[in-house]
């Protein structure tokens, strides 16, 4: 999940801060030390996060694009310069272009808003903009919320008191559920000091920032992992009092299967499984990467001097083509697998699946996989021939019955024509019509569509003036009954619209039309 942080360089931020015993700091100096021990706990447990760095005041500036070094980002932070006035908006832009331009619209980022808490004064102003946001038009919409999914944390160098003094307060909070609500709001606590900001940003570390360290199990094996990012608890839609779901500190195996039983499923999210127990030359291999696994050196250059089972899974599944099913929690699961970063690297990746014993309906419920060994023969056959997947329902489901269904305008076209294309050929294709007709008939009475009959019933009428004079004479009576059944159909009395009812061909004298005369 990448990070984007919005400095504050206005004016406003020079403005100075009595620190006893010392010399004068201004309020960029306490923001710079808070952003620097957020950098180095990043790069001490967020090696992987991709961080951007963005001053703004009137107009924006990228100053150090989406990296991992620290030290780029560090260097730039020292380097600040002071500009004018302050303008949000115009670097809330800013930040929604950088973000689209590298990640696209899908994956979730998390911007960090370093300010005094000065908003700007007349046009441009925070205030302005909130005032102006129902008067615009599309092209100028307010940039919140964000086109991708986004965490808004606002880190203010001022205190609570100072904020709600004036109106600052009340818009940084209606600023924060114009994105959406995820975030928080951060203030110094006491006096503006050092000591005052590392705890603010100690508290930012504490629900941002904190590394999700796990132990992997397989049976009597085990290993202490990181998961990156770390994974979000999940509310449940379908509870009455819903309670936030959250992943275990116990990651337990429960089964493997193979790439292709699993196919594709959809996820939750997606996270990168490192083992922690690394040595300090395998800083690179350490972050959860490993060059060919048929190697024989890259499972110790992994986890330096010491077995490691992650290290181990890994190359199992790798060589093997297969997943491993974990469980997450009571009735939750999800899957581990080897993704290829390039043609020498791949990652262990954990992807989250829907809570739920049954979330993917076609392995069954989790709880009753079990061992190849337990079966009575090979559910694969001897030969690999045949694959126990998809479980087929004990009960047949709604859509896999033989229902009509029109989605598109050239649905209901196809099922209208095939019905004139029978009846062009009345009475050999008698039966046919009237499969055809009552099929049309039911769908149309089941979602209401009344006039489709009335018309359906006109066009038949047109159809039966334009038969030819050497058109058998049971073609027209076939065609004005089943016109005249439409048209009482359509009316809605339960007479003629009865859903069960079918409409049966008519009883004529001529014998010689191909089975005019039976019943359907």
């Amino acid at each position: 999940m990448p990070t984007v942080v919005l400095m504050d360089a206005s004016l406003s931020m020079t403005r100075p801060v009595s620190l006893e015993g010392s010399e004068e700091f201004q309020r960029k100096n306490l923001a710079v030390h808070g952003l620097t021990m957020l950098f180095e706990h990043m790069a001490t447990n967020y090696r992987l996060e991709f961080t951007a760095l963005v001053v703004f005041s009137s107009l924006w500036e990228l100053m150090v694009p989406f990296t991992r070094d620290y030290n780029t980002l560090q260097e730039a932070l020292n380097n600040l310069e002071d500009y004018d006035k302050t303008c949000l908006e115009s670097a809330l832009q800013g930040v929604s272009n950088i973000v689209q331009q590298e990640w696209g619209s899908t994956c979730p980022c998390q911007v960090v808003l370093v300010t005094d808490g000065a908003l700007g004064i007349g046009r441009g102003s925070l205030r302005h903009s909130l005032a102006t946001m129902k008067q615009r038009g599309e092209d100028k919409k307010f940039p919140l919320p964000f086109p991708f999914p986004s965490k808004l944390y606002i880190m203010c160098i001022s205190n609570a008191e100072e904020l709600q003094a004036t109106d600052a307060m009340d818009n940084l909070e209606q600023l924060l559920t114009l994105s959406g609500g995820e975030g928080h709001i951060f203030t110094m606590d006491g006096p503006l000091c050092l000591k005052s900001v590392q705890a603010m940003f100690g508290k930012l570390i504490d629900q941002a920032y904190t590394p999700f360290h796990a132990v992997l199990r397989c049976g009597n094996l085990a290993s202490d992992v990181q998961v990156f990012p770390r994974p979000e608890p999940v509310l449940l839609d379908d509870e009455v009092d819903p309670v936030p779901k959250a992943v275990l500190t116990e990651l337990e195996i429960v089964g493997f299967i193979e790439i292709g039983d699993i196919a594709s499923p959809p996820v939750l999210s997606r996270h990168l499984v490192l083992p922690i127990a690394v040595n300090k030359e395998a800083d690179e291999v350490g972050a959860g990467t490993t060059d060919d696994m048929e190697e024989d050196t890259s499972t110790n250059q992994m986890a330096g001097k010491s077995p490691n089972f992650c290290v181990l899974l890994h190359g199992s599944l790798k060589v093997e083509g297969m997943v491993a099913l974990v469980q997450l929690g009571p009735d939750w699961y999800g899957m581990l697998y080897s993704q290829a970063d390039s043609k020498k690297k791949s990652n262990l990746m954990m992807s989250l699946f829907e809570p739920g014993p049954e979330p993917l309906p076609w392995l069954g419920k989790i709880s009753q996989l079990g061992p190849i060994s337990d079966a009575l023969e090979n559910p694969y056959g001897e030969d690999d021939s045949k694959s126990p997947f998809p479980v087929q329902p004990k009960n047949k489901r709604s859509y896999a019955q033989n229902v009509t269904v029109w989605i598109k305008a050239s649905g209901l076209q196809t099922d209208v024509q095939k019905i004139l294309r029978n009846a062009r050929k009345l009475p050999e294709k008698t039966q046919t019509f009237y499969k055809e007709l009552n099929r049309l008939r039911k769908a149309a009475l089941a979602f209401g569509f009344w006039e489709l009959l009335k018309c359906v019933a006109e066009l038949l009428e047109r159809e039966c003036t334009l038969l030819p004079d050497s058109a058998h004479p049971d073609a027209a009576f076939q065609l004005s009954h089943a016109a005249q059944q439409l048209k009482l159909a359509s009316t809605g009395d339960s007479q003629y619209a009865a859903f069960e009812h079918n409409i049966t061909p008519m009883l004529t004298d001529f014998s010689g039309g191909g089975g005019g005369a039976d019943r359907m």
